[in-house]
């Protein structure tokens, strides 16, 4: 485990992210009372589509609009 003070986290703080980064444990500490650890965010591929054929089908947009509700949105009654 690497201890490091609040000063020298501001001064190597690249460093200390890359070595979070290769499964170092990096602990930031006032004085010598340790207060943070620097710990990764797990990554995650992106997924397209995760819920696809779950949710059903939506409204299509392209279709027009009944008459009746185009003259409500378009202030004609």
């Amino acid at each position: 485990m690497r201890q490091v003070t609040v000063h020298a986290a501001k001064t190597h703080l690249s460093k200390l992210i890359e070595a979070a980064l290769g499964g170092e444990d990096v602990v930031i500490a006032k004085g010598r009372k340790p207060v943070v650890r620097l710990v990764p965010i797990p990554q995650q591929p992106f997924k397209i589509g995760p819920l696809e054929g779950e949710l059903g089908h939506g409204p299509d947009f392209f279709e027009p609009m009944p008459d009746d509700e185009l003259d409500l949105w378009e202030g004609d009654r």
